[in-house]
């Protein structure tokens, strides 16, 4: 099995092309005030030269007690008011010499910010070539200096009071890309104008002539869609009944659970494509309380009453087994019913298990833990405020049970620590997907828990005599979970650490270069267990390499839209890089026959916001790119446009299409721009 090709022929960190850079005017202005910060020291002197040159006490007679001792010429410099042309030669040379230690200083900070920087970006990183590289010729901080992350993208939302609730707030569908009012997380108020300078900056074509021509066809489908304000085949909308009550009373499980064989291919299903990905439960436990449900089952006599928690784990596990099945599953489990169907039965069973297991007061680590299952299936590609709130609850929920503090605090078994370890990691990913889409920021924070990462380990370890308390150096039944929970907790990492760099005290090569750090040491702890040769492996490098690559992603999208100044090229170019990179990794999820099975869970991990930002950084008019040609290989996948039209003519109608469909989602949507947004919106520079 091939990777997809990288993002660039060079390392992105490593790539610098001259910088544009402050005017002269502004360096002049900057070295005045700098020099002004001088400190002179302008008062009379009046201790003798030798004493001021040696730092002893001086008597100021003359000669001295200490020059009288020692026998040295006693001297003492004339100056203040008695000999103005002495003291302003003076203040000169002290001016001069302050000027020099200053120089002195830069060069040899600047010296070891470009190694560091260097060294960041001097080997292959993430498998891009190392033949493009070029070496760093200007200080890496001097492109910086001025950089500021775009005003017109901010963490919190307002609205107005006439706004349309009943309006899903899904924001708008183009293709297998879907934006609402927030991008990467930040809510840009002002997109539509954002949009309209990109469209201007987009070279002006003739559409096709011929209407019976594809790229006519094409044009003319997407024009004339209007269902793109509702939600695809993948969203799962959760319901409020189980919550705030109103579902039958008279529902028993009898209403929907299947006969054991048809349960069996469902569990056997969300072992198969669910459990891989989304690691909640520990295998050998669930299957023997599986196992045992069904022996003692005999719900018709009420004989014996299963326990309510572990219904709701075993009905949130059939609902997420049914999400990650293909139509043509559907069709051989269930023939004559349609996917849809299946989900809203299985989603209203598992919520009505869980308000048996009154999961909202509930002390119990099994019901938590269905909680979190079926949330699981839930927050992927197409999040609502609904989604959110329950992510909030969940975690409430979780803090209220200590699952913030590790399990080996407590006289708990290596199972039921390593299940609450799973259980929190999951709601710790929930927490930042969910918190992407709907805002403001995470709610989780990494100094408010010390729960550790779920051990490398089989499952089956956990139950031996001597289980394992520390992690195995090969694939295990973890792995992949394992390296998802490390990459996550990086992402938070970044959302803690961007503010910081926008109050300047931090650098955006500095967390680059903790990224780069987590890379390279990830790296070498997981990818020697990797084998490409199998199916789920394969799978883990994918998701790893569009997890990792979302972190420069992270960090600079908010710079390269900024309107009073260009980004610096080499952050363009690591920007560019990791987004082409992280498109050609996610593309490979959904439609490599291997990992085909999983790719219902791969909209959790991206939304195809890059798109977008690496459509409107190569195609302004003044900038260039050398990999247009695979940049428009993964735009024609998302937006699902045709190969054979003209990528001018293309890129227009993305842009204006995507303008028009946002204008009718904002106009019933009214979300308020801070005052301070006005105006700010214009071509690039």
């Amino acid at each position: 099995m091939d990777v997809p090709p990288h993002a660039s022929s060079s390392s992105p960190e490593a790539q610098v092309a001259p910088n544009p850079g402050p005017s002269n005017e502004k360096r002049a202005s900057r070295s005045a005030k700098a020099s002004d910060k001088i400190r002179r020291r302008n008062r009379t002197i009046n201790s003798c030269l030798e004493c001021r040159r040696r730092k002893l006490k001086c008597d100021k007679n003359l000669p001295c007690a200490s020059c009288s001792k020692f026998g040295r010429e006693c001297r003492y410099l004339q100056g203040g008011s008695e000999n103005p042309e002495a003291a302003r030669e003076i203040a000169q040379l002290k001016e001069q010499l302050a000027g020099l230690e200053r120089s002195f200083e830069e060069r040899v900070a600047g010296a070891s910010k470009a190694d560091r920087l260097r060294s960041i970006g001097g080997s292959s990183l993430h498998g891009l070539d190392d033949d493009d590289t070029s070496d760093d010729d200007e200080d890496p901080l001097d492109d910086e200096k001025d950089l500021e992350p775009t005003p017109l993208a901010v963490m919190d939302a307002a609205y107005y009071d006439d706004a349309d609730d009943d309006l899903m707030d899904l924001g708008v569908r183009f293709g297998k890309f879907r934006v609402t009012e927030r991008i990467g997380g930040f809510v840009r108020p002002k997109l539509l104008e954002e949009l309209k300078h990109y469209i201007l900056e987009t070279p002006s074509t003739n559409g096709p002539q011929d209407p019976s021509s594809p790229e006519a066809i094409a044009e003319n489908r997407i024009l004339t869609e209007d269902d793109y304000l509702g939600p695809s085949t993948q969203y799962v909308a959760p319901s409020s009944n189980f919550v705030f009550g109103g579902e039958p009373t008279t529902w028993t499980l009898d209403h929907f659970l299947f006969e054991k064989p048809a349960s069996d291919r469902l569990i056997e299903q969300y072992f198969d494509a669910v459990h891989p990905m989304c690691r909640v439960v520990h295998r050998p436990s669930f299957e023997r309380q599986y196992e045992r449900f069904w022996k003692n089952r005999y719900v018709s006599t009420g004989t014996s009453v299963p326990a309510p928690s572990f219904v709701a784990v075993m009905m949130a596990a059939m609902l997420s087994a049914v999400v990650s099945m293909s139509e043509e599953q559907v069709n051989e489990f269930a023939p004559g019913q349609t996917q849809a169907n299946l989900i809203d039965h299985f989603r209203r069973g598992t919520e009505f298990a869980l308000s048996r297991a009154n999961f909202l007061r509930t002390t119990k680590l099994e019901t938590l833990q269905a909680f979190v299952m079926y949330l699981i299936p839930l927050c992927r590609a197409e999040v609502s405020r609904a989604h959110s709130a329950l992510t909030g609850t969940a975690i409430r929920l979780a803090e209220c049970m200590s699952l913030h503090r590790d399990g080996s605090h407590y006289d708990l078994s290596p199972v039921e620590i390593h299940v609450r370890r799973m259980v929190w990691y999951q709601l710790c990913f929930l927490d930042l997907r969910t918190c992407e889409a709907t805002g403001p920021r995470p709610q989780i924070r990494a100094e408010d828990f010390d729960t550790k990462y779920p051990l490398n380990v089989d499952d089956k370890d956990l139950e031996s005599p001597h289980p394992p308390i520390e992690d195995a150096e090969r694939w295990t039944d973890m792995t992949f979970s394992r390296i998802r929970f490390e990459c996550n907790e990086m992402h938070r990492l970044i959302w803690h650490e961007r503010p910081r760099v926008e109050a300047k005290k931090s650098t955006l090569t500095a967390l680059l270069g903790k990224v780069k750090q987590f890379w390279g040491a990830t790296e070498k702890k997981y990818l020697p267990m990797i084998d490409e040769k199998i199916p789920l492996q394969f799978m883990t490098l994918l998701t790893y390499r569009a997890l990792t690559y979302k972190m420069n992603i992270m960090i600079l999208h908010r710079y390269c839209s900024n309107a009073d100044r260009i980004m610096p090229e080499r952050l363009r170019q690591v920007l560019l890089s990791s987004g082409l990179a992280q498109l050609e990794h996610a593309i490979a999820i959904e439609t490599q026959e291997t990992t085909k099975k999983w790719a219902w869970y791969s909209g959790a991990f991206q939304q195809y916001h890059t798109a977008l930002l690496v459509l409107g950084e190569i195609y302004s008019a003044q900038n260039h790119y050398p990999h247009r040609d695979r940049v428009w290989l993964c735009i024609d996948y998302v937006f699902e446009l045709p190969n054979a039209m003209n990528t001018g003519h293309k890129a227009r109608i993305i842009l204006s299409e995507l303008k028009r469909r946002m204008e009718m989602y904002q106009r019933h949507r009214k979300v308020r721009a801070p005052a301070v947004m006005e105006g700010r919106a214009g071509p690039r520079p």
